[in-house]
């Protein structure tokens, strides 16, 4: 599969992101993993804007678009075109505290948690959503399987009532 070319735009307001090396590059596979993974089409040359930031902004963000004033993991905002037709697929908000921390209490690497969340945002950009159990059982079969294209252990290894494995079999 050939996978569009994508106009990413990136902005850092947190300066403990640094802590993740090559991030421009990490973000650019986390997208292609993801569509890689989906089969989702895209124009090619859609843009997609990620905000690296901290839980004092991401909890802004949650308050003002989700009337939950808390800090969270990831935010995603889609674009407001259909999938397919969209020049912006949409934006990406990022926690550094809270991924952070998430990582550490799952023992599981500051870059690998931060890859899920890039793709797990990403997934909601493309459609993807885990409202109910189906819902939430495809898209975390296609983090899995995106993941593990990018070396990632399944996230989820440790929900014995939600475990799939790489090809997506309960």
């Amino acid at each position: 599969m050939t996978v569009p070319s994508l106009a990413i735009e990136i902005a850092v307001d947190c300066p403990d992101w640094g802590r993740v090396p090559n991030l421009e590059a990490l973000v650019a596979d986390c997208l292609r993993a993801a569509l890689d993974e989906t089969g989702d089409v895209v124009r090619e040359g859609a843009e997609v804007s990620l905000l690296f930031c901290d839980d004092a902004r991401i909890r802004e963000l949650n308050r003002q678009f989700r009337a939950k004033d808390k800090p969270t993991n990831v935010l995603s905002f889609p674009g407001p075109e259909p999938l397919e037709e969209a020049h912006f697929l949409g934006d990406i908000a990022l926690a550094f505290e809270t991924i952070d921390r998430e990582a550490q209490e799952q023992g599981k690497t500051l870059e690998g948690h931060c890859r899920h969340m890039i793709v797990h945002g990403f997934l909601h950009l493309l459609g993807y959503d885990h409202e109910d159990a189906v819902e939430a059982e495809e898209m975390e079969a296609s983090e899995i399987r995106a993941l593990h294209a990018l070396g990632v252990e399944n996230p989820y290894h440790d929900d014995k009532e939600r475990e799939t494995d790489v090809n997506g079999r309960a």
